[in-house]
């Protein structure tokens, strides 16, 4: 088929021939979670967090996805920190850093909604008795979580609303002169959703200090709780709640 006009500008992304990846929406098969709560230090936090929002808590989620069956994209695994924060009145989460092992991932995360991705090694395995999470940036560990593995069962509606809270996230785009076009805050709410199992147990989390994954920046003071869910689920669309260049 001839590229002309029309076809050009009916892809998302490039290359034209080979887009770097499919049109949304993926959906997620046996997407697994696990996620520690841990409390930090609030003036670390208050340089973390962007205005409007607000912090709610002096609190922080580290979480390792790991994802085997995701359309369009295959198979893949994130690691993060979200906070909790408010937001005109409504409670969700800021999404502060994400570190994934999959480009198409990271290039539809970053392009089409605002998911601030980086490469980086995570993984989330069973060594024993213990759910572990590890996050590698290059050849050096920047985080470790461990959990005991499925010892309590957790309920699936609260599992649900721990995962299902609103994200928060900062869209940047630019124009050919490097100045700010887009600036926005962005909302998504994950509302087709699964959940299959969810386990509660005892949890660690360890930080190390990295001038480029400074997860260490938001240190661990005290860990809150733990999770460890699978699901299956649909990502939704983000939606500009607040645009920073008209502030």
């Amino acid at each position: 088929m001839k590229i002309d006009v029309a076809n050009i500008a009916k892809n998302l992304n490039t290359p034209l021939t080979a887009p770097a990846y499919p049109l949304p929406p993926y959906q997620f098969i046996n997407r697994e979670y696990l996620n520690i709560v841990y409390r930090t230090d609030v003036e670390a936090l208050r340089a973390a967090v962007p205005e409007p929002l607000e912090i709610v808590d002096p609190l922080v989620r580290f979480e390792v996805m790991w994802m085997p069956d995701v359309s369009g994209l295959g198979a893949y695994t994130e690691a993060g920190q979200v906070i909790p924060v408010r937001f005109d009145g409504e409670d969700g989460d800021y999404v502060h850093s994400m570190y994934v092992d999959n480009f198409p991932a990271i290039a539809s995360g970053r392009e089409l909604t605002a998911y601030p991705k980086k490469l980086g090694a995570p993984k989330l395995y069973v060594d024993s008795d213990t759910l572990v999470g590890t996050l590698d940036y290059g050849s050096l560990r920047v985080a470790t979580a461990t959990m005991g593995y499925k010892h309590f069962e957790m309920d699936k509606e609260a599992a649900k609303s721990e995962i299902c809270r609103p994200n928060f996230m900062v869209k940047i785009a630019t124009d050919y002169q490097g100045n700010l076009r887009i600036c926005d805050l962005v909302r998504t709410q994950i509302t087709d959703i699964e959940v299959k199992g969810a386990w509660s147990g005892p949890a660690r989390l360890q930080l190390f200090e990295h001038a480029l994954a400074p997860l260490a920046d938001l240190p661990v003071l005290e860990v809150v709780s733990a999770s460890h869910i699978l699901t299956d689920l649909t990502l939704n669309a983000a939606q500009p709640v607040y645009n920073y260049l008209m502030a």
